[in-house]
């Protein structure tokens, strides 16, 4: 019987934004789809870098939004451990922003992600993967207190 444990990944923290932005009479939350994988923006925190920040450069780095407005506060909400133990934190700011540029990644020569959509929160559900149910719930309780 093995009786080893073994060594457990230190935790990757990667950060992002779920951009909302008030259109036909209702929010609106931006998803990103790579591959077949949709999700916010997001992305690694460099060493010293805050996690906040690090939130807002992956969200400009990643759909040109640079109008993003804390409005629901900076408080945020993370995953449990995936993917050799990243975790996602994600902050909520609205927006302005109606059209996303996805710019071309220096370091892949070509975008992170291949489509966007502005969906509601129940679209949401339909297309996010089932780690971020209660990331999207906190998002919906957030944007919908705020009327």
């Amino acid at each position: 019987m093995d009786t080893e444990k073994k060594p457990v990944a230190p935790k990757i923290l990667s950060c992002g934004v779920v951009p909302v932005r008030y259109a036909a009479g209702g929010w609106r939350l931006l998803i990103l789809r790579a591959f077949k994988n949709w999700d916010f923006p997001k992305g690694i925190v460099n060493p010293h870098e805050d996690p906040l920040d690090a939130a807002k450069r992956e969200t400009e780095e990643e759909t040109g939004i640079t109008d993003l407005e804390f409005v629901f506060g900076e408080d945020f909400k993370e995953t449990v451990p995936y993917a050799n133990n990243k975790v996602a934190r994600y902050y909520v700011a609205e927006t302005r922003t109606a059209e996303i540029t996805l710019p071309v990644s220096p370091e892949l020569g070509h975008p992170e992600h291949d489509e966007w959509r502005w969906v509601t929160c129940d679209e949401a559900e339909d297309y996010l993967p089932p780690r971020l149910a209660h990331v999207l719930a906190w998002v919906r309780d957030r944007i919908d207190n705020d009327t």
